[in-house]
């Protein structure tokens, strides 16, 4: 059992005790699947993607009538490290289910160059590496296999979906249509956070993805849930946060979740028993946090080009900035020429370190943002 010092988690799912609200996305996300959809989750990162699918994959019976694989796929450059995702995902969370589901899946995937054995007790043992995938087409085709046999119906989430647009191989978002299309006993939920990417892939009708899932959007938790979430935390451990401190946090980061539970994480750590969080405590809060980054951040400046370097803190100080390879931008913060920012516009978003939406760019970590106004 979990011992849980801080009610605010800020990595991974506990259960459902500390986790705030979505009680209609959960309810959406889980009809949409039973009733045979599948699903595109989509919202800017950190607002509780990856989040609201553990605690809808931890219901009692979600958990009783399927098996369920997560994977998030935002470090995978190519099939080759799709697949081999898909497959340790599928082993590990087969592996509590015996030997008969494990040997299931063995006999369908027999392209992988790796061994399963069992102990006297029937527990397994395995060790999968990259290297074991030699064949990721091959494999892929019979992981569906095995999915579409199972002796379970199967629910698979992949985060942070919009990576496979960018994989060395051609065709991947057609195949994996193919598959998915055919494969009845299994649903899918495809999670993304860059909304322009995942919004192409799935409404343009030449993708391969074209009105084949039902769309979801996650936005930012109501205030009100929010801060009787934390209220109850703070209570529990004979503490108070007033109304405003909440709001405030709120207010201060959009109410994305991460920078929510961030913050009341480390405000619960300051409030002493019998204590009541006030307004006061919020910025010494964030200072703390932002303390503990400022190495991590002052490396990150080092590391990136002069020109990214500038254009990052222009559109830091911009807030949302707009029409960032015009004169007047330009001018205003005494960057190089349009060319230039396109050049460091692209290695930027590469890189993750700015959002676009809707042809507003602003920095992604919020922390960061607040020290580079600081130092900047």
């Amino acid at each position: 059992m979990t011992i849980i010092r801080n009610p605010f988690i800020t990595s991974g799912y506990v259960s459902s005790d500390y986790f705030c609200d979505r009680e209609k996305e959960s309810e959406t996300l889980i009809r949409e699947l039973s009733n045979g959809n599948n699903l595109a989750l989509i919202s800017t990162r950190r607002m509780g993607k990856t989040g609201l699918i553990q605690h809808c994959f931890r219901e009692r019976k979600i958990r009783k009538d399927y098996y369920t694989f997560f994977i998030d796929i935002y470090a995978t450059k190519s099939l080759r490290d799709f697949v081999f995702a898909l497959s340790k995902e599928i082993l590990e969370e087969l592996k509590p289910s015996g030997k008969k589901a494990l040997q299931l899946f063995w006999k369908s995937v027999k392209s992988l160059h790796t061994s399963v054995s069992f102990d006297i007790n029937g527990t397994p043992s395995l060790s999968l590496g990259l290297g074991d995938i030699q064949a990721p087409a091959t494999t892929l085709d019979e992981i569906f296999h095995y999915l579409n046999h199972a002796d379970k119906p199967c629910l698979v989430a992949i985060d942070e979906f919009q990576q496979i647009a960018g994989y060395a191989e051609d065709n991947v978002e057609a195949t994996l249509r193919t598959y998915v299309q055919h494969c009845s006993n299994a649903h899918f939920i495809f999670a993304g956070s860059q909304r322009h990417i995942m919004g192409n892939m799935f409404l343009t009708p030449s993708r391969p993805f074209y009105q084949s899932v039902s769309m979801m959007h996650l936005e930012s938790i109501p205030l009100a849930k929010y801060t009787a979430f934390a209220q109850l935390h703070f209570a529990q451990a004979g503490k108070s946060i007033t109304d405003e401190t909440v709001e405030t946090i709120y207010r201060r980061f959009d109410g994305i979740t991460w920078y929510m539970q961030k913050v009341l994480h480390t405000l619960y750590d300051m409030t002493p028993a019998q204590g009541t969080c006030e307004v006061k405590m919020v910025e010494e809060a964030i200072r703390q946090i932002i303390d503990s980054f400022k190495f991590t951040y002052s490396e990150i400046l080092f590391r990136i080009p002069e020109k990214q370097k500038e254009l990052l803190i222009a559109i830091t100080k911009e807030g949302k900035a707009k029409a960032i390879t015009s004169a007047a931008f330009i001018k205003k913060y005494k960057l190089s020429s349009s060319s230039s920012v396109q050049s460091a516009l692209k290695g930027l978003l590469e890189k993750d370190f700015i959002t676009q939406e809707l042809g507003i760019y602003q920095i992604y970590d919020q922390f960061l943002g607040i020290w580079l106004k600081e130092n900047y």
